[in-house]
């Protein structure tokens, strides 16, 4: 079975889809996986072509036959949603799939329907196969949709006798964070030495312990507050929690974000020597997982 590392952050803005793709950059053709879906942007680094795409329903929504309905509101009365108008009309962009309506129905005029929420896709890129995805504006089940991807990139691993899969994993604690770090091999934490990056990477850190999935991290722009990054230190310590690397300051991130390339393509300056160092240790330790 492939090995699947998940990069994740806790909260948006800490840089971790410049370190992801950066690690992509530096890695021997690893399937990528782009696991932010209700805001992907990795594709922006990577420009994937895309060979495949396959429609993702998300939760299933009500829907009404009028030719059936015998007009007892029973839907009506029971909907907390609003979904159905006082004239009996069901709208779907309001329904959010308790299926009570169905239930309550004595004519069996409603019933639930699958509804397209997304797409997933599979793509090559000049660093190798990516699957990425697209969650419709407002649509739930985005962390069905995580573990899509995860098996879409799993069976493209399998297929083409890939060992590693490098995942983009999306930021916070919730339930799609939860479907890209369930099973992986190990998680890299992007810590950023600001008060609500430490906060919310170590409420990260407990997720993925819950879940025993062993972890590295790594500190990113860690001169812009070193008495916090003192901080983050001594915290991994505490928690053996191994610190693979430092990554101070440099424009040169922004600039290579604007070209649409990795880091380590723009420039090979100081941010690229730490962020090849970082890789080297990850490496070092999937190998020894």
């Amino acid at each position: 079975m492939p090995r699947e590392m998940t990069i994740i952050s806790g909260k948006g803005g800490c840089g971790k889809t410049t370190i992801a793709a950066s690690l992509v950059a530096l890695a021997e053709d690893p399937v990528i996986a782009d696991a932010d879906v209700d805001a992907a942007d990795m594709h922006i680094l990577l420009q994937p072509e895309v060979r495949r795409t396959e429609e993702f329903s998300g939760l299933d929504v009500a829907r009404k036959d009028d030719a059936k309905c015998t007009e007892c509101r029973l839907c009506l009365d029971n909907c907390r949603f609003g979904a159905i108008d006082a004239d009996l009309t069901l709208h779907q962009d309001r329904c959010e799939g308790c299926a009570v309506c169905e239930l309550v129905c004595p004519a069996g005029a409603i019933t639930m329907v699958e509804k397209n929420a997304g797409e997933a896709y599979v793509s090559d890129t000049r660093f190798g196969p990516m699957v990425h995805a697209k969650l419709h504006a407002g649509e739930e089940a985005s962390g069905k949709l995580v573990a899509l991807v995860r098996q879409r990139a799993r069976e493209v691993a399998e297929a083409s006798k890939k060992d590693l899969i490098i995942i983009d994993g999306p930021p916070g604690t919730g339930c799609t964070v939860i479907a890209a770090i369930t099973g992986a091999d190990m998680v890299l934490v992007v810590f950023e030495p600001t008060l609500s990056g430490i906060h919310d990477a170590k409420r990260i850190i407990e997720v993925a312990r819950h879940f025993k999935v062993p972890i590295l991290a790594c500190i990113n722009k860690h001169d812009i507050n070193e008495q916090n990054t003192d901080q983050i230190m001594r915290f991994c310590d505490s928690e053996g929690i191994s610190v693979v690397g430092r990554i101070a300051y440099d424009d040169s991130a922004t600039r290579a974000m604007v070209a649409g390339i990795t880091v380590p393509e723009y420039s090979n300056g100081m941010i690229s020597e730490s962020l090849q160092n970082i890789w080297e240790k990850v490496r070092e330790a999937l190998d020894g997982h």
